[in-house]
């Protein structure tokens, strides 16, 4: 089995809507995929009514986490699979931290305007489809006035990572836990090494979170070194939790294929067992 359990789509940052993931997943040849858009569970019902004949699909989300261990907190993001989207006090939450990044996206045109660069707020939100509002979506806007030739060039310290960046609102990571938990769900930590990504957590803080019910921990990932995915892998190892695997596909917003990493079978299996808020789907 083919299994990529990390991927995004026009409901968050991604450039392929829900019903373009599944099929481009389909046509990978992958056979279990889980869509994680950030803070939303928004295109769901799209994918899970498009899926191709054969392929899974694993719903999910990627939540948007803070530790407070050191000042200014460290960002972290917790894969949130199987869990139910109902559940009021989760979703409750999301909510509000999509409506803050949507905020805080407009902020952020508001700075690039009054240094005369004519980003349009009403384009940006036509870009995000009634999606989570993020970064990504300002840095298109940015290629699009061909005042960067990337996404990833707006992304840099004199565009959107420093010069017009503002900090975002998240989820206490020890409280996303508990509401993933509450929620049916199972919570493994998207990409915990990926120093490129900008500072890391110490490995104490992922002990106490595997001793609060963390199950598992993304090795395989584009973001870690091999050193850093050997390192995830032992901590697993020790820690008793699964590893999972995964492309963190993004669309054209990145140049990770789908299928880049994979999960093994077994921990997939696993995960699937340990979740009560929601099932697979195949279809």
């Amino acid at each position: 089995m083919r299994i990529d359990l990390h991927t995004h789509s026009t409901a968050s940052d991604g450039t392929l809507t829900p019903v373009e993931l599944v099929g481009a997943a389909s046509a990978a040849g992958l056979d279990v995929v889980g869509l994680t858009d950030h803070d939303t569970t928004s295109g769901w019902a799209a994918a899970t009514g498009a899926l191709p004949a054969g392929l899974t699909l694993v719903p999910g989300a990627e939540l948007s986490c803070r530790w407070h261990g050191v000042a200014p907190g460290i960002a972290l993001h917790l894969l949130a699979y199987l869990f139910d989207p109902a559940e009021p006090r989760l979703a409750a939450e999301l909510a509000r931290v999509r409506l803050a990044r949507e905020r805080r996206a407009e902020r952020m045109v508001e700075l690039l305007r009054a240094d005369g660069i004519d980003v349009s707020w009403p384009e940006v939100l036509a870009d995000a489809a009634g999606g989570t509002v993020g970064r990504p979506h300002l840095a298109r806007a940015l290629v699009r006035l061909e005042l960067v030739t990337t996404v990833s060039e707006a992304f840099g310290p004199a565009w959107l990572g420093e010069r017009y960046r503002l900090p975002k609102e998240d989820i206490e990571v020890m409280h996303g836990l508990s509401l993933i938990r509450a929620a049916g769900g199972v919570a493994v930590f998207a990409h915990p090494r990926a120093s490129v990504r900008g500072r890391i957590v110490p490995d104490s803080l992922i002990v106490e979170l595997a001793a609060a019910g963390l199950f598992g921990l993304e090795a395989e990932h584009e973001d870690h070194t091999p050193q850093q995915r050997a390192h995830v892998r032992a901590m697993a190892a020790d820690l008793g939790l699964v590893v999972t695997g995964s492309s963190d596909f993004h669309g054209s917003n990145k140049t990770v294929a789908l299928g880049a990493n994979l999960t093994d079978p077994a921990a997939y299996e696993k995960i699937v067992a340990a979740a009560s808020g929601a099932d697979p789907v195949t279809g």
